[in-house]
């Protein structure tokens, strides 16, 4: 009589179990994501404007939205890969601002050019939309540069449900190696 072996059975089926539960939760975060990124898109349409959150914590329920800051003292400005309004591949200038009352740095990213050369900027109000990062996507470029294109919601990763499958098939292919390597072992019982 054949005998399945116990110990590798049960650590077998708990692990499959685990990535299906892992396919599942997946599909679930797949779902929010779709909310998350609907939320974002009606954000972007509202066409109310409220100040630059002080608190860091606050900025991440309002991403998407129209905000302004007024850059007080400007820390330093950085250039970064990015594309222009136009579709234009160069370079985003990003200036660290500090705003008045506040000791945090907001990173504002104050237009397009072609030069990695960073531009004179003395700070100033700047209105724009809030990006992940978090960061102010400058609705009018500063300092003479070109506008900058606007962040899309669209543009979030949401690649849940590749990972759902991705566990799935780690799960199926767990029992297609569990059984044959038992197959193996009731003919060599033969």
């Amino acid at each position: 009589m054949r005998r399945l072996p116990i110990i590798p059975t049960i650590f077998v089926l708990a692990a499959v179990a685990t990535m299906v539960a892992l396919g599942i939760w997946q599909l679930g975060r797949k779902d929010e994501k779709e909310a998350l990124i609907a939320n974002y898109e009606a954000a972007l349409s509202n066409s109310s404007e409220f100040d630059w959150p002080h608190d860091p914590g606050d900025v991440e329920q309002v991403l998407f939205r129209r905000s302004r800051i007024d850059c007080q003292r400007v820390l330093s400005i950085d250039a970064r890969a990015g594309t222009s309004a136009s579709g234009d591949k160069g370079w985003a200038h990003h200036a660290s601002c500090s705003p008045p009352g506040s000791d945090a740095a907001v990173d504002v990213a104050i237009g397009w050019s072609r030069s990695p050369q960073s531009p004179t900027w003395e700070g100033g109000r700047v209105e724009g939309i809030v990006a992940p990062g978090p960061r102010l996507i400058a609705s009018a470029p500063q300092a003479g540069l070109e506008p900058l294109a606007q962040p899309d919601p669209r543009d979030l990763p949401n690649n849940h449900l590749a990972y759902a499958g991705q566990w799935f098939f780690f799960a199926l292919t767990a029992l297609v190696i569990y059984g044959l390597a038992l197959r193996k072992r009731f003919k060599g019982e033969d």
